[in-house]
């Protein structure tokens, strides 16, 4: 950094430490700093942060720098900031618009008190204020892509849920289509409640699966063998006569596997698997 950028920068730092409370001011009520919650004490502190990471930033020549240490310093400030407004619905585009709209009263202020002041100072401070909105959009890609990804995974764990039918059984209802994803949460969250519930007969039911290629069977055959080394008897229930045809075809060999038709089925056999008796009620046959 040259001799001349270095004083226009530290003019520039001074510009901004020195009317600090004016830009805390000037956006203090603008929606980039919204909390939520009406602290406006803490709102204040967020945008004195901000003004003097920009001062820091052209002090020391980094204000074209997203990555560099005055705006770093404000990566947890802006995760916090820009997480709350995704959650809110906001997408990262307008997350960085609202950035950008920071700019507008820190430059008229800019140019109402110092008419005397140079293009390259003025061009040094629109410099800080684009980076730190890029800064800012970067981090809000990020959050939107962490949030997306949490949302993701909370909806696999949502559509594999694990259910106690009986004391020692467990049953997890599969609907629609299943995938590596969805396959191994259905696994792993199966496993763990056997563990936790020390189940002994586990039902994966599939009437609700629109297809079962290889992949799918082979998912479904690994389920049941871990189940069994954790000490669990594995049912495979709904078995609808069209999938059956498609499992024959394919090849796929059941043969080791207990099967019944419909839930209710799997449930019975369940029962008598850990030492209940199941028996129809007097009448129930032929209505």
């Amino acid at each position: 950094m040259g001799e001349q950028q270095r004083h226009s920068g530290a003019e520039v730092a001074s510009f901004l430490l020195e009317r600090e409370a004016e830009i805390i001011d000037s956006w203090r009520r603008l929606p980039f700093f919204d909390s939520g919650d009406g602290d406006q004490a803490q709102v204040e502190r967020d945008c004195g942060a901000v003004v003097r990471a920009l001062a820091e930033a052209v002090r020391t020549g980094d204000e074209d720098d997203p990555a560099a240490a005055p705006f770093n310093s404000l990566r947890g400030l802006f995760m916090e900031l820009a997480g709350r407004r995704t959650r809110f619905g906001d997408s990262a585009s307008e997350v960085a618009v609202e950035a950008g709209r920071l700019k507008g009263p820190v430059v008229r202020l800019w140019k109402s008190a110092g008419g005397h002041r140079g293009v390259e100072q003025t061009a040094l401070l629109v410099d800080a204020l684009g980076t730190l909105r890029v800064a800012v959009m970067e981090i809000a890609v990020s959050t939107s892509a962490e949030l997306i990804q949490q949302q993701q995974e909370q909806l696999l764990e949502l559509s594999t849920p694990v259910i106690s039918l009986w004391r020692g059984i467990l049953a997890v209802p599969l609907i629609g289509t299943l995938d590596s994803a969805r396959s191994q949460i259905a696994m792993e969250s199966l496993l763990q409640a056997i563990v936790d519930q020390r189940a002994e007969v586990a039902i994966l039911d599939i009437t609700g699966v629109s297809m079962v290629d290889t992949m799918v069977a082979q998912h479904l055959l690994k389920t049941v063998m871990a189940a069994r080394m954790m000490g669990a008897e594995c049912i495979i229930s709904g078995i609808r006569p069209q999938i059956a045809q498609t499992m024959v075809q394919l090849g796929i060999d059941l043969e080791e596997v207990t099967t019944r038709a419909g839930l209710a089925d799997a449930l019975a056999f369940a029962l008598t698997k850990i030492g209940y008796q199941v028996t129809a009620p007097t009448g129930a046959i032929g209505r």
